[in-house]
């Protein structure tokens, strides 16, 4: 009588491949560090221009709470802000995608938005929407709205002619086209944008905290930076980081679980 095969013996060979995709990456991130430690050593260096990864290490352990509780409110402000841009950019690629006049009228606009320095924008909504949580949403929405928009705008409208008329050909309306099989193909476009918007959405937000905020890790690296503080500055560079590379997989982690498809077909 033959046994089944072990349940375990499938994902070996996965296994295997992710740690070969991972020991690149790895291998770089340390030889980083290292040069980074090496040129931190030399003594041309002024320890108020560059902290060491020892250094940074040290005030990543002294300050945590201090960082953690400034890096919470930097998070909330992220996580508001990309949902704003989803929940508009979403709207606004639908309605170029439906309305080809709204397209041609908007999208110009769309990319001329983008060429307005954020940090000349920064001060002027905290003057539009006073200090508080509101100005950091917006500059991070701002921000975001962009990814996001153009790149489902470019999903929809790449959808297969053929489905399109097989719609048709089923009397299927404009709207159920839309719902069955345009919003589905134009998924992982929307998570490429995804993608983008929620690395770039960190960057929002220090840059509305260095505006003008009372709490935030964007506002906290300003004043170590403003008191000499290196080592924590660094330290909240070092989260301010994690927290975009953090979204970023979080990003890839919902388009797997949203595009399934997408998946088996590259196994495949």
């Amino acid at each position: 009588m033959s046994g089944a095969p072990p349940a375990r013996e499938p994902t070996a060979p996965r296994a295997r491949g992710a740690l070969r995709r991972a020991g690149p990456p790895a291998l770089l991130l340390a030889a980083a560090v290292a040069t980074w430690q090496g040129v931190a050593g030399l003594d041309g260096v002024d320890d108020l221009t560059l902290a060491s990864p020892a250094e940074t290490l040290a005030a990543l352990a002294r300050d945590l709470p201090l960082l953690l509780d400034a890096a919470r409110v930097t998070l909330l402000e992220v996580v508001l802000g990309l949902a704003l841009a989803v929940a508009l950019g979403t709207v606004a690629a639908v309605g170029m995608h439906l309305v080809r006049p709204l397209r041609e009228a908007a999208y110009p606009l769309l990319v001329a938005s983008q060429a307005i320095p954020v940090v000349v924008l920064a001060p002027l909504f905290v003057l539009a929407f006073d200090y508080g949580l509101a100005p950091k949403l917006a500059i991070v929405a701002l921000i975001c709205f962009f990814p996001v928009t153009v790149n489902l705008l470019d999903g929809l409208r790449s959808v297969e002619p053929d489905l399109l008329k097989l719609m048709r050909s089923l009397g299927a309306s404009r709207l159920a086209t839309l719902r069955r099989v345009e919003l589905p193909s134009a998924l992982p476009s929307f998570f490429s944008g995804l993608r983008v918007a929620a690395t770039v959405s960190v960057i929002g937000a220090v840059f509305g905290e260095w505006a003008g905020a009372d709490a935030g890790l964007g506002r906290l690296v300003l004043l170590a930076n403003n008191q000499l503080q290196t080592p924590r500055v660094y330290a909240g560079v070092v989260l301010l980081t994690l927290m975009a590379v953090g979204l970023f997989v979080l990003a890839g982690l919902l388009e797997r679980v949203a595009v399934p498809w997408k998946r088996r077909g590259a196994s495949a």
